[in-house]
């Protein structure tokens, strides 16, 4: 299996970035890692291992990147307008300096963003705001409402980075055109404490006639990365 290492300054969050790159074709994916995790996260924790086959088979890339939500979400020494700040800059890495990579390594004219728990609310958000370069996402056990990250702090930021505030409220037919072309995957589990999260997200997109899926699984203990292991398996 190809296994690339990548490291670059990025002037857009003044630091180093990393990530990895599993694969050699297929649909790209940018993988999220949950909360305040590494890139390697996915890789330490099996699920590379899990979807092995698609990947040898060129079914599949993945894209697993680096985070900055202990700069971010989880700063609690700063405040949260810069929070949220900082969350918005990494969007931006994320866009402006990993997507030209994976264009410049993959032709496919697909693109997927995926995450577990902290990482899911990343793979639906970026998703969702930019349906013109991701096609589809696939978030595992996601959280999507982050306000109590920001003390009762609420801003435009804020409010254009809660899909649960801001999909109501959205009017432009250029997103609707692409979300209905789009694939949007939920999974989650019924004893799951995101479940909620996920049934009221999936609500909300149905309501404003977004196509998705919603998969709530019955096995013990689905908040975990055994059965993250086995979803991303099924759905990727």
């Amino acid at each position: 299996m190809n296994r690339e290492y990548h490291k670059w300054w990025s002037w857009r969050l003044d630091r180093d970035m990393e990530l990895l790159v599993f694969g050699h074709a297929g649909v790209p994916v940018v993988v999220f890692p949950s909360s305040q995790g590494r890139f390697f996260e996915f890789e330490d924790r099996g699920l590379i291992g899990a979807v092995a086959h698609k990947l040898e088979r060129g079914e599949i890339q993945l894209f697993c990147v680096d985070s900055v939500d202990s700069e971010s979400w989880y700063n609690r020494n700063v405040p949260p307008r810069w929070r949220i700040a900082r969350h918005v800059q990494y969007e931006n890495y994320v866009i402006e300096e990993v997507l030209p990579l994976i264009r410049l390594r993959n032709n496919n004219p697909n693109l997927v963003s995926l995450g577990c728990s902290f990482g899911g609310y990343h793979a639906v958000n970026i998703a969702l705001r930019h349906p013109g370069h991701f096609t589809g996402f696939l978030s595992m056990s996601g959280a999507f409402d982050l306000s109590n990250f920001l003390q009762g702090y609420y801003d435009q930021d804020v409010y254009f980075n809660m899909p649960p505030h801001y999909l109501p409220n959205l009017s432009d037919p250029w997103y609707f055109e692409r979300y209905r072309n789009n694939t949007y995957i939920l999974a989650t589990g019924w004893d799951d404490h995101c479940l909620w999260q996920n049934q009221n997200l999936a609500r909300i997109m149905g309501e404003r006639g977004i196509p998705h899926h919603l998969y709530i699984w019955e096995s013990y203990n689905a908040h975990d990365w055994p059965t993250w292991a086995r979803m991303m398996n099924e759905y990727l």
